[in-house]
């Protein structure tokens, strides 16, 4: 039989730290689209 703290630890949300703030990963993959769409219209000449 399983204890009863061991499924309120279960159930309970584990809270993820991100490494850098949202607005840092929203600048980060926009630049990164900029990069990739600038070398896709590069090579398409």
């Amino acid at each position: 039989m399983i204890n009863q703290s061991a499924l309120t630890n279960l159930a309970s949300e584990t809270v993820r730290e991100l490494p850098a703030s949202p607005v840092a990963f929203g600048v980060g993959s926009f630049i990164v689209f900029v990069v990739f769409l600038y070398l896709v219209l590069r090579l398409d000449q």
